[in-house]
């Protein structure tokens, strides 16, 4: 039986009719303006060709999205295209791999064809303009119009795919904009020019009298280039690899440990979600719980399962764990955010002071580490340790009240005891471990790499893309 997809919320989808109405309109009303002179078929056919392969090969980034460019191959459309012309061929055959597949999710190929479309349009009719109006020097001209026409692609693509996160996710609209996209108009800027010089090759064959030939020379660099991104975003997915590893490596120590971790997410996500937090951030924190105790794969398993009571000294290597923690995770500390830092530096402070490793005291805890210090508790007092026996968690629960405002945010800890009285998965720990789901990957995280032009996913329940071309 062929599974069916999920539609989105109502406001997403009346979003969608109004982009694609806005786009329909716009072809209609550029239609009766345009020259009758059309491109040779051979012209057309080369330049789908070029859409269809710039959308289909494209290098996977980090946290589930993508990038490729059809963006550049837009831009040489619409200087050798009527700009209906070159949004419709990029509406068409922007093809979505996944088309006719079981789980095809139809709508997000709709609003990606629909957006990338839009924003083609208004770029070929920016050019246009620039061209007709603008008395300028020849040279200066098409540059000052690739630019502009640019500047409006990137408004339109980046935009669109902004307000419907807003819409699916409810984050607010500021900081989609600043988390994920606000870097990107400087490389969209930057790539510009090769979208003019693309057609210019078009234009003036250099070789066998055909400009096809050096385009496709030209592409040929351009994916040649990016095979080397591609190697980069292996190497940092090998890397995440190996975090869940250590993780994993760290729960199946010791028998009082088991999931300890996966445990602590559990909680952890159902706490943020009751605080309010937006979905990228509830998947942030929920992944910061994962690795907060990823340093104590630093800290010598004579001292870290020690069935005894600890020295002084082997207590002061425990409580470095925190530190370690960033250590280990330097490499790639530029993709967590500062948030999941402070949840691995900080998740061991305490509301009155007495914590460690920086001994911070009340709110001066950032919010998501006082979270993770409470899943953390409850599950540790739940699931016992060689030197002390778990408590139920009745028992827990009343030894988390009593000390809501000396180890434990007073607030979090109302959210908690509201949660616990829900009877959710993780209240039990014998009961999680019998149904436990798999963890939250490092991928599922929101974020996006600071580098070139990629696709957002629609926080939905389908990982298909969508986004900026």
């Amino acid at each position: 039986m062929k599974a069916l997809v999920p539609l989105p919320p109502l406001r997403v989808l009346l979003f969608l009719l109004v982009l694609l109405g806005a786009f329909v309109g716009l072809i209609y009303l550029l239609l009766p303006h345009s020259s009758l002179h059309l491109p040779s078929a051979l012209d057309i056919t080369f330049w789908i060709v070029l859409i269809i392969l710039s959308k289909r090969v494209a290098v996977t980034l980090p946290f589930n999205a993508s990038m490729s460019h059809a963006y550049v191959v837009a831009l040489a459309a619409i200087t050798l295209f009527p700009a209906w012309l070159a949004a419709g061929l990029v509406f068409i055959f922007s093809l979505n791999k996944d088309f006719g597949r079981p789980g095809y999710t139809w709508y997000k190929d709709i609003f990606n064809r629909t957006q990338s479309g839009l924003a083609t349009v208004l770029a070929g009719w920016t050019w246009s303009w620039t061209q007709a109006q603008l008395g300028f020097h020849p040279y200066l001209l098409e540059a000052a119009g690739i630019l502009a026409a640019s500047l409006v692609y990137f408004l339109v693509n980046v935009g669109s795919v902004t307000y419907i996160i807003h819409l699916a996710s409810g984050a607010g609209l500021r900081k989609v904009w600043f988390e994920n996209f606000s870097w990107l108009w400087v490389s969209y800027l930057v790539q510009a020019p090769i979208g003019l010089l693309l057609a210019k090759a078009y234009q003036i064959p250099l070789v066998w009298g055909w400009g096809g030939f050096t385009v496709l020379f030209m592409m040929l660099l351009l994916y040649f280039s990016r095979f080397y991104w591609d190697e980069k975003v292996k190497l940092e997915e090998a890397f995440d690899t190996t975090i869940e590893v250590l993780v994993a490596t760290l729960d199946a120590k010791d028998s009082f440990t088991r999931l300890h971790s996966e445990r602590v997410a559990s909680i952890t996500n159902s706490i943020a979600k009751r605080l309010g937090l937006d979905e990228q951030d509830v998947k942030r924190i929920t992944y910061a719980a994962r690795i907060h105790d990823i340093g104590k794969v630093a800290i010598p398993d004579s001292v870290l399962l020690k069935p005894k009571k600890l020295t002084a000294e082997e207590f002061a290597l425990i409580k470095s764990h925190p530190a370690k923690g960033l250590e280990v995770l330097r490499p790639m500390l530029r993709r967590l955010s500062k948030d999941v830092q402070g949840v691995i530096l900080h998740h061991h402070e305490r509301w009155d002071g007495t914590g460690y490793p920086a001994g911070k005291r009340g709110e001066d805890i950032p919010l998501w580490a006082r979270v993770v210090s409470l899943a953390d508790a409850y599950e540790a007092m739940t699931a016992g340790r060689s030197y002390a026996r778990p408590k139920s968690p009745e028992e827990t629960l009343n030894e988390i009240i009593m000390l809501a405002g000396r180890q434990f945010d007073p607030q979090v800890v109302k959210l908690f005891e509201d949660l616990w009285h829900e009877d959710l998965i993780w209240k039990d720990r014998e009961e999680f471990l019998r149904r436990y789901i798999s963890p939250v990957q490092l991928s599922e995280l929101p974020s996006l790499s600071p580098s070139e032009p990629a696709s957002e996913t629609l926080p939905t329940s389908s990982s298909k893309q969508l986004g900026p071309s």
